[in-house]
């Protein structure tokens, strides 16, 4: 996370009050308008005592580390404040982190920034600041999001569960109202990207899935049934005809996953995957039989 306050006093982001104190007395006196006549560095000078003015408070110092640059619509500081045109670095952190400021004391006489009132490029019309969601991704695991349930959230001091919906794909995002930046007297809403783990089983594409089933020779040659249990239904009874080959495909009707959109339910393919015996475990009789009996080739008619 970007914390580019600490960067324009050029300290660590672990730096102590001492060490706070300490960067911001020297660079003021360095960029002191009484002192550096540079034409940059009454900017430079105004944003340093921005810096110092929330990481000298301990409340917008916790609050700044919790959200870093995402205050300021994810920009470092110095490109959010130019973009606002004429506005009194005062008022702007006033805006955004609420009660007073007066860093202009701080300067050791220097003069308040001069650049006019907050204005509405950071604010809807509505008042509202703008970029003060928090996003954040998660990743579920692949029966979760095929059946839905719960995942846990913890932001800084607050954990809550929120709810997966069953069908979510991957790349999708949730929201949750209220639970977002805090900026002044508004707050914004969480913003969660959702990945789904890989499954070892299932493969998914769309709203099918697709399953490896075990099928033993025997029930592959002569016919029978097969049970498989599955992410949507406890367990199926498939029956499997005579003569089924290895890969072979069977559908199972509105077996896959619920489309979160139309309500719609995919389908589950299942594909055969013929289990040999060992040939050791037959007994002499049997070797013989199969050695006499089975062909070299299957033969086709031409």
């Amino acid at each position: 996370m970007a914390k580019s306050l600490y960067e324009t006093l050029g300290i660590s982001d672990k730096a102590s009050p001492e060490e706070i104190k300490k960067a911001y007395r020297k660079l003021a006196r360095k960029y002191h308008p009484d002192v550096n006549k540079d034409e940059d560095a009454i900017d430079k000078f105004k944003e340093i005592n921005a810096a110092y003015e929330v990481l000298s408070d301990r409340k917008k110092k916790d609050e700044y580390d919790m959200y870093g640059d995402q205050m300021f619509g994810g920009q470092n500081f110095h490109d959010f404040a130019q973009q606002q045109g004429n506005v009194d670095l005062d008022d702007l952190l006033r805006s955004i982190f609420g009660g007073g400021s007066s860093f202009g004391s701080r300067s050791g006489g220097g003069s308040s920034s001069g650049f006019g009132g907050f204005g509405g490029s950071a604010f809807g019309g509505g008042g509202k600041p703008q970029d003060i969601d928090h996003k954040l991704s998660i990743v579920v695991p692949f029966y979760v999001s095929v059946k839905g349930g719960k995942h846990n959230i913890s932001i800084s001091d607050d954990s809550f569960d929120i709810k997966i919906p069953a069908g979510i794909k991957s790349g999708e995002t949730l929201r949750v109202r209220g639970k977002g930046n805090v900026v002044g007297t508004h707050r914004g809403d969480l913003l969660i990207k959702v990945e789904v783990a890989d499954s070892d089983m299932y493969e998914r594409k769309e709203d099918d899935l697709y399953l490896s089933m075990d099928v033993p020779l025997k029930t592959a040659l002569f016919g029978g049934k097969v049970k498989i249990e599955t992410l949507i239904h406890e367990s199926i009874t498939l029956k499997v005809p005579k003569n089924t080959k290895n890969g072979q495909k069977f559908r199972v009707k509105g077996a896959g996953v619920t489309n979160r959109k139309t309500s719609l339910s995919g389908n589950l393919y299942l594909i055969a995957n013929i289990v040999l015996p060992n040939v050791d475990n037959f007994d002499d009789e049997l070797k013989e039989i199969l050695l006499d009996k089975l062909p070299d080739s299957e033969t086709r008619d031409a």
